[in-house]
């Protein structure tokens, strides 16, 4: 405040030399003469002085044998006489005033917080209808009158307020946590949806019901999430009646889930020692019969070759001429590498998180190990994840003025 006061008074910068500069200070101290910032130069001392001081120092400079020039000079006294030769610049800076001070008297932005039901689009239109829009005069504006046609447009605005800011109007609504219909209700005894597991909600978005949780709340599989059952309240806050709705979001709740896949360590394969033997058939229709029937080996697969000759074939008739090749092997017992015990656990667990990115799971953390047991390759798996969830169940009625007796 006072460094502005001496701007507007206006002072200056002079330097002090002569015989007794020291002195000098002294006596305009004893003057009440105001000098500051003063810094030695040599044999000279530069100071600042205030313009009444400026004139009052004759005598002390006289007095003490000193010298004094101005060597700057600051304040509104000094910037005024330039300002006033430059004309465009005084006339542009009189004109932002003007226009400041016009544009004042005009609502320039409206901002509107606190709607999630009503969409911009739809805010705007009935702003456009009530006259309400950019540009339009703070004082034709009835802040009262537009509350009460924001409650009575929108029926689940429970809450509005309106103020004018400067240049902005600022719109402040509460929505209805139960969102209400203006449509005819549909019959339907109402659907909750529930947790389907024990987790934390990260994700709630409500198209319709009343929300029973929130962002961040931890939850037991078969909590409500959601509920149909939509209260509608009187003037008095106190519920009127009770309207049932299938509920509808979209809920992500973050919980543990677990995969386990195992390998036992041996397994048997096939060994064919390189054996064969052929046998033929005729089939007709659903009879056949083996020429000759010959099963020469103990343990052995099949392979059969079926055809039909051309003419049969064109005269569609059911008659077959077929070979049978039995291919004799042995059952070998045989241990899984660890390489191949882990690409095999791996692609179940590929598979696994294949189905969850299906459904639509986020995988936020992961704990996977193989380990080798006494019988069988293990392959565990621990996820943190997010998943959407939302089981629906009827919702539990309750007429008005009923206690709901505790369970």
């Amino acid at each position: 405040m006072i460094k502005f006061l001496k701007y507007m008074k206006g002072y200056l910068r002079v330097r002090v030399w002569g015989f007794s500069p020291e002195r000098f200070m002294n006596l305009c101290s004893n003057k009440g003469i105001l000098l500051w910032d003063i810094v030695k130069e040599g044999d000279a001392y530069c100071m600042n002085i205030t313009l009444k001081g400026f004139w009052e120092i004759r005598p002390i400079v006289k007095k003490t044998g000193t010298r004094v020039a101005i060597l700057e000079r600051y304040g509104l006294p000094f910037f005024l006489p330039q300002l006033l030769k430059r004309k465009m610049f005084v006339a542009g800076l009189i004109l932002a005033v003007a226009f400041w001070l016009v544009s004042s008297l005009f609502i320039w932005d409206i901002k509107v917080s606190g709607n999630y039901q009503i969409t911009e689009d739809m805010f705007q239109t009935f702003l456009k209808e009530n006259q309400v829009k950019i540009g339009m005069r703070r004082d034709t504006l009835d802040i009262e009158e537009l509350e009460k046609q924001i409650r009575r447009q929108f029926p689940q605005v429970t809450w509005a307020s309106a103020r004018l800011d400067g240049i902005r109007l600022l719109i402040d609504i509460k929505e209805n946590d139960a969102p209400m219909t203006t449509e005819k209700p549909e019959t339907t005894p109402g659907r909750d949806l529930v947790a389907e597991y024990n987790g934390r909600v990260v994700s709630l978005i409500v198209r319709s019901g009343v929300p029973k949780v929130a962002i961040g709340d931890t939850v037991e599989k078969g909590a409500i999430l959601v509920e149909g059952k939509v209260p509608v309240y009187n003037e008095d806050t106190t519920v009127r009646e009770y309207r049932y709705v299938d509920a509808d979001a979209d809920i992500m709740l973050e919980h543990a889930a677990e995969f386990t896949a195992s390998l036992p360590l041996k397994h048997i394969e096939k060994r064919y020692t390189g054996r064969e033997k052929s046998s033929h058939y005729i089939k007709l229709g659903d009879q056949s019969w083996a020429l000759p029937e010959n099963r020469p080996f103990l343990v052995y697969d099949s392979v059969i070759r079926e055809s039909r000759p051309l003419m049969l074939e064109k005269l569609d008739l059911p008659a077959f001429w077929g070979t049978v090749t039995y291919r004799e092997y042995q059952n070998t017992e045989y241990l899984y590498t660890e390489e191949e015990a882990k690409s095999y656990l791996n692609q179940k667990l590929m598979d696994f998180l294949a189905e969850l990115d299906e459904k639509g799971v986020q995988i936020i953390e992961k704990d996977v190990r193989i380990e080798k047991g006494t019988d069988a390759w293990t392959l565990t798996g621990e996820f943190l994840v997010q998943e959407p969830v939302g089981e629906s169940t009827e919702t539990e009625r309750i007429e008005v003025g009923e206690t709901k007796a505790d369970g």
